[in-house]
């Protein structure tokens, strides 16, 4: 068994699990995986992934396991995906290894553009929102949505607010919800206090409910496993690459963008 760091732009795709008729991070793996190894059946022996993660949402370390032979490193795996999905770590796993399950914790970062955000107030919010809460208001899932927030950050970045949120395992739309609530309060548009509403047991719905924020700032930037990682050279170097023409040609974009709104009006 072998598991994969993989990193991708979620803008292209549908998100991260396989679906039949878009494409989506999944898909792709188990095209290129296809075509590298042949593997009978709907996914390679093994195999499972770390997290599901939303249409638009990006990831540095997606992590997924399978049976893999010793020659497909993570540089071979790139052979045959999209520049927009690049492995660029392996590690060893026992046989009964399970990437989603084995996982110790997970660290998703959500770049909030607020340039003039007060980031101690972002704090206090989030310092609400750390340990364990049950956070049905705060995703759409049923089952058991208690979960444990063991980092909870916030640190200014030029115009970007970034938040950080570690836990032991993630609802889904959690991360996102967070920040509307941290928006709303931001805005005065919730009362500090409705923190503890959303954390009540309370179900708050309609206009008391929380909208999911835009999923493309939000980035899966850690899983935490008991493994030892390798970078490979060759593949790390080959996903910077890719990922700096990405900053580049995204950054050319926001300035054109900039110039035209900064002189629409003659």
């Amino acid at each position: 068994m072998r598991a994969f760091r993989i990193a991708y732009d979620g803008a292209p795709y549908y998100g991260f699990q396989r679906q039949p008729d878009v494409e989506t991070v999944e898909g792709v793996l188990f095209d290129a995986l296809d075509r590298l190894v042949t593997f009978e059946g709907e996914k390679p022996a093994g195999y499972a992934a770390a997290g599901r993660t939303d249409r638009g949402v990006s990831a540095l370390a997606q992590t997924v396991a399978f049976e893999a032979p010793e020659w497909l490193t993570p540089a071979a795996f790139n052979s045959e995906l999209p520049g927009t999905v690049r492995a660029w770590a392996s590690a060893d796993a026992p046989d009964d290894f399970h990437a989603r399950y084995d996982a110790r914790s997970r660290t998703y970062a959500y770049y909030l553009h607020a340039p003039g955000a007060d980031v101690e107030a972002i704090r206090g919010v989030l310092s609400r929102l750390s340990g364990t809460h049950d956070f049905h208001n705060l995703t759409p899932e049923d089952g058991p949505t208690t979960r444990t927030i063991t980092r909870a950050r916030a640190n200014r970045e030029g115009p970007f607010v970034v938040l950080t949120l570690r836990a032991d395992g993630f609802l889904k739309r959690l991360v996102r919800r967070v920040v509307t609530l941290v928006v709303d309060v931001l805005r005065s548009e919730r009362d500090p206090t409705y923190v503890e509403r959303v954390l009540s047991k309370e179900r708050l719905s309609g206009p008391e409910g929380i909208a999911s924020a835009p999923s493309e700032p939000l980035v899966l930037v850690h899983t935490a496993y008991d493994l030892d990682f390798e970078i490979d050279a060759r593949a790390a170097e080959s996903a910077r690459e890719v990922f700096e023409e990405k900053r580049v040609d995204r950054e050319t974009g926001a300035r054109v963008a900039g110039r035209i709104a900064g002189e629409l009006d003659g």
